[in-house]
This record gives C-alpha cells, structure tokens and sequence, in this order.
C-alpha cells in the first residue's frame, strides 16, 4: 500500500461514511499515524440520495473527494481500495491492493440494502444506497417515459409510469412525495404527449403506519401530506415477489403491473470476513460494548450501522442512522486521544437529536426530543439541518442554489440521462455504503 513506517500507533479506518470521517477528522494532529480505507474516494451525504435520484441534485453536489477533507494533514493516508478479510492473529487486513498491519482497526463498513433473502427481488428491484444506484434509478426513470412515447399498448405505457416503492421508512416516503412533485410540476411540460395523469405512484409499508419510527402524530400528518400529493399508500402490506413485470404482495387482491419497484423497505450491515461469527447478531451488525470494542478483540472496533451495542434505553441497539455513527465516531477519536495520555475511557451515550422527513415543497415533519411540528416551518427546518450537514462550502452553495431555482420556478433542471441504464444487466446489485 505504500504507507510510511513509523513509531506511531497505526489506526485503520475502513470506511469513509459520516462514522469513520468524523473519527479520523478526531484524530488530525494527534500522535497516531491514520490509514482510512474505502471503496470510493469520496464521503457521500446520504440523506439527500434521493434528490439525485428524481432529478433534483447532482452527485457532486453530495459527495466530497476525502483526499480533499485530509489534504493538510500529515498523518492521515487515504488509500481506495476493499477489504477482503481480517486477519486477527496477526493484526493484519488484506485488501485488494496489498496487505497492512494495524495497531487500532475501526470498522464503518454501514449499511447495505437488505433484500431478506428473496433473489427475484434483489435481481429485479432497485436499491438507492449509494451514488451509482441513484444515477441508475434516474436513468430508468427517465427511460420508461422515453420509452411510453413509443408504444401505442395502453397497458404496456401505464406499466412504464407507474412506480412502486416499498417500504415507508425516511427513504421511502421522501422519495415517493419527490415523485409527485416531478408529476405534478414537471414531467406534462417534458412528456406534453404523454397523459401524465396516468402516472402512479404506490408507497407499500408492512407496518401499520408510515415513519413507524417518529411519532404518531408526524406519521399520520405524512400520509395525509402524501395522499394530498396523490401518492397511493398501501398500509400493512408486503411485497412478496416481483418479476420486472408484476408485483405480487400477501394480500391476493393487492398486485401492480410496473418495470419499476424500488426497494426501500431494509438495510443489514456490511461486516467483513474474519470477523467471529460469535460477534455477529441480527442484521449482520456486530455486538461491541460500551467504548465500541468488540468483546474479545481488544483493538478492534465497530461504529455506526455496523455497531450493535445494547442498553438499557435502547435494547435493540442505536438507529442505523447518521447521528449514531457520527457521534461514536467523535467519542472514539476522544478515547484514542485518552489513550495516549492514559486517561479513563469514556462510554458511550447516545444523545438523540430527533428525526425528520420531507414529503414536498412546504411538506414537512420533524420530531424533537420534547417538540413536534409539521408543515413549512418543519420543511424550513429540515432543509436547514441538511444545508448545514453538508461536507464543503461548495456543495452547501450548490445545494441552496438549486434548492432555491426549483423553488422558484417549480423545476428540476438535470433531467439527463448521461449514462443509459440497462434494468436486465444492473438491478438489484447492491454495492456496499461506507457509513
């Protein structure tokens, strides 16, 4: 790998997600020699995936180069490359570019989309985990109505624009509520000879609520705010099988003809090959303790998605959401900072932030940890919060300007298909999110 020897302890950081660069951030100028990992060499801000996905933003508006984030510190390397197995005996990972010895190894592998199992689904559906995956829902998106001009098969059009989400969650119903807004303020000016009102949009949730993890005033006040934009929501039902064609659920009489089911209906943790099988518990996470230690590993560690620690107030273990990661990140980078002057280590507490989700243009709802509110002032809020999560001055200036001209002027400008996409040869392969 090509990385210095040195007296230093060497931390390894694989991943580079909201987790593992705000660790390595911690531990700029420290004595310590830093190694972070990933697959890509840029840190992407997750939450606004989906504004990539229905046209609205711009990759590079949401990701940042990492090499850019460490470009002035000295004992902080970034290599891209994938971990391939861990070797604990030896303090050791292998990765496709060479092997490295390690003196801290800290996993933020995150998450990944979880398919429960079932290949046609994972074969034929799409995730949106990560940048390439959002870009290729754009395209297909973009495609079938290209390609609902060239039929004149009333059935065949309909199938082409409709769209099926699964899964109520955050993603779930931004991106249902982002959908609408394209219907209803763009797509009859792009596509003026196609009926646009034959566009449908179906949100399936299993549970019996939408955002079943806010609270049930915010749930309920997001299906109204979805029903409004027109989105067709379908409650405690799942979906049990999907050929590109066809969607089938558990309620017989509950199926839709579609060439678009999006999933967003689970993620599981990407945990890597060496790892005991003993420390992995349900969705892939790894069981670590108070200070993110794995048990019986004294100098490997686990934060964010990845990070199953149980207490007393969350027996489940954290959200796998971005306040989770970034804070143990920072209370990790602390503990190392301790350890070099021998000072106690300091155990975790999650301090929860609240939740939020945007269903449209002054659609909102936000749950605080004693305040709830829904509306314009929520979608005020949640656009705040996001603006200023951003990493870099640029993507924030980018972020509010766009933000801004669709507001305006009721448009979303990158309607491009800039790299066609193939649904027989690219669905459904979930590539792995650094977080």
């Amino acid at each position: 790998m090509n990385i210095p020897d040195v007296t230093q302890p060497r931390v390894v950081i694989v991943g580079g997600g909201f987790g593992g660069l705000e660790l390595a951030k911690g531990l700029r100028g420290q004595a310590y020699q830093v190694v972070l990992i990933d697959r890509h060499n840029y840190h992407t801000f997750q939450p606004l995936l989906y504004q990539v996905a229905t046209a609205g933003l711009e990759p590079d508006s949401i990701a940042y180069p990492l090499r850019k984030v460490f470009k002035r510190q000295s004992n902080i390397f970034f290599r891209m490359a994938e971990v391939e197995h861990i070797d604990i005996e030896a303090n050791e990972i292998k990765t496709n570019i060479g092997a490295l010895h390690y003196d801290h190894l800290v996993l933020a592998t995150g998450s990944t989309t979880n398919f429960f199992g079932n290949a046609q689904l994972e074969r034929y559906s799409m995730g949106m985990k990560t940048v390439p995956e959002s870009l290729d829902l754009r395209s297909l998106m973009l495609q079938n109505f290209e390609a609902a001009l060239l039929t004149n098969q009333l059935e065949e059009r309909e199938s082409l624009m409709n769209f099926v989400i699964a899964g109520g969650g955050p993603t779930g119903v931004e991106l249902a509520g982002a959908l609408a807004e394209l219907k209803k303020h763009v797509l009859h000016n792009d596509y003026p000879d196609l009926d646009i009102r034959r566009m449908n949009i179906h949100l399936i949730e299993g549970a019996p609520r939408v955002l079943a993890a806010m609270s049930e005033e915010s749930s309920a006040k997001a299906l109204r705010f979805l029903e409004q934009l027109g989105v067709q929501v379908w409650l405690n039902t799942l979906v049990s099988d999907f050929d590109g064609q066809l969607i089938t659920t558990n309620d017989s009489k509950v199926s839709f003809k579609t060439r678009s089911l999006i999933w967003a209906a689970g993620v599981k943790a990407v945990s890597l090959p060496g790892i005991p099988a003993a420390s992995l518990v349900k969705g892939n996470r790894i069981q670590v303790d108070e200070f993110n230690r794995i048990p019986g590993l004294k100098n490997i560690y686990a934060i964010g998605d990845l990070a199953f620690m149980e207490s007393e107030e969350w027996p489940q273990g954290h959200p796998m959401m971005a306040q989770p990661a970034i804070q143990q990140g920072k209370l990790l980078a602390k503990n190392l900072r301790a350890q070099l002057k021998h000072k106690k280590w300091k155990a975790f507490n999650y301090s929860d932030k609240g939740s939020m989700a945007t269903v449209g243009r002054n659609l909102a709802v936000v749950d605080l940890p004693k305040l709830h509110f829904q509306g314009f002032f929520a979608w005020f809020v949640w656009m705040f919060i996001h603006l200023i999560a951003l990493v870099g001055f640029r993507n924030k200036l980018i972020v509010l300007a766009n933000w801004a001209w669709s507001y305006l002027n009721f448009d979303r400008g990158i309607r491009l298909i800039i790299r066609p996409f193939n649904p027989r040869a690219g669905m459904g392969k979930a590539a792995d999110n650094r977080s």
